[in-house]
């Protein structure tokens, strides 16, 4: 598995995740297939899956009791796990509570890493940087982040948060590359990493893009998913966090994160543009 640090620490985090939005429901709970969710989620884990990202908006919480049911066979201490904060719970009173509902639906006494999920104009960034401050101050976050932050945005936290910003998740994969054009090397530059979610964008591939993949995936003996995963992770401060429903491609994600393309193939997949 590959690791990235986080910020200027020492510790490290995998940058391969298992993403978890629609397990559970999406916006709303569906309990139809909680069995066989967990079952995959257990999967996972067994299979190396250290770093689970979730979030309160996801199926309104139901998904984190998802991950809790799965994690619980687990030690803690081997796992990093993430969720993020609404941006209707972002003032000072709201965020403190959601975090706690978060942990109480997860059934542990600490975040790995608490993000802000979306910006949110009507709440003072300072203000919920701050609580969030404190909340790690107490033990209840060992990092904190962002998610959905452009450059300017991210400028603003880094800027006003009274602890390091570890981490801005954002949409990024070989389609979708406006990162590059100021977030990716602005990140690099603080020491915060850059987390892809969305990062195979499965079943809406340009024809173009769709090809060259095949052609590099050809001389590896590997998937275009696998490539695309290892494109991403060939960028320093990149951690990815894809979504897999099966075995086989919990598997092949994984081995992604081993799979080393050359600086000709990374090139050939920086230049393509949709």
């Amino acid at each position: 598995m590959l690791y990235r640090k986080i910020g200027k620490t020492e510790e490290m985090v995998p940058a391969l995740g298992f993403g978890t939005w629609g397990i559970g429901g999406e916006a709303e709970p569906d309990y139809s297939r909680d069995s066989e969710q967990i079952i995959n989620m257990e999967i996972a884990l067994d299979l190396g899956y250290r770093h689970i990202d979730t979030a309160e908006y996801y199926a309104d919480g139901h998904t984190e009791e998802l991950v809790a049911e799965a994690i619980k066979i687990f030690p803690r201490e081997e796992l990093f796990i993430v969720s993020k904060v609404w941006p209707n719970h972002l003032n000072k009173e709201e965020l403190e509570k959601a975090l706690k509902r978060s942990l109480k639906r997860l059934k542990t006494d600490y975040l790995d890493l608490y993000l802000i999920h979306w910006p949110n104009p009507d709440v003072p960034l300072k203000e919920s940087l701050d609580t969030m401050a404190k909340l790690k101050k107490a033990g209840f976050i060992k990092h904190i982040g962002v998610s959905n932050f452009d450059g300017e945005l991210l400028k603003e936290a880094i800027k006003v948060s009274p602890e390091p910003i570890s981490f801005n998740q954002v949409l990024y994969n070989i389609v979708d590359k406006n990162p590059e054009k100021e977030l990716l090397p602005l990140c690099q530059e603080n020491d915060v990493n850059l987390t892809a979610y969305s990062p195979l964008k499965r079943g809406t591939l340009p024809s173009g893009v769709k090809t060259i993949l095949k052609e590099i995936a050809l001389k590896y003996n590997s998937t275009i998913y696998q490539v695309m995963l290892a494109w991403l992770l060939s960028k320093e401060r990149v951690i990815a966090i894809p979504k897999a429903s099966s075995p086989d491609h919990l598997q092949e994600n994984l081995n992604a994160a081993d799979l080393k393309l050359n600086p000709e193939d990374i090139e050939k997949l920086n230049k393509f543009t949709s």
